[in-house]
């Protein structure tokens, strides 16, 4: 599977906080954190705006790093993804990405 799919399915190539962080943006960075802060009825600062990708090593979001339920599952599982895991299909979790983006859950199928 791509590194750059995340342990959800996402596609971190995809994801404007990598890209803000790959090219230093910090317009972008402040957009992304505008949108997310709304989209999580949460505030998020610029500075939290710096990520590489969920499974490639570096930088990530403080949300992707430790408190990402689906990732910290994968990690406690040592399951590279969700396709590792048997629970996929019913897991609530993974539901939660899955019922919003379905091109996440055809990334692991893949």
């Amino acid at each position: 599977m791509k590194q750059l799919i995340a342990v959800c399915g996402l596609n971190c190539e995809s994801c404007e906080a990598r890209t803000a962080t790959l090219n230093d943006d910090d317009a972008l960075r402040r957009k992304v954190a505008r949108l997310w802060s709304e989209l999580n009825h949460a505030e998020i600062t610029p500075e939290m705006i710096r990520c590489v990708g969920c499974r490639v090593d570096g930088v990530k979001t403080p949300y992707c790093e430790s408190l990402c339920p689906i990732r910290q599952c994968a990690l406690e599982r040592k399951a590279e993804t969700c396709a590792d895991c048997g629970e996929m299909e019913t897991c609530e979790k993974l539901g939660m990405i899955t019922r919003n983006n379905p091109e996440a859950l055809r990334n692991l199928k893949a």
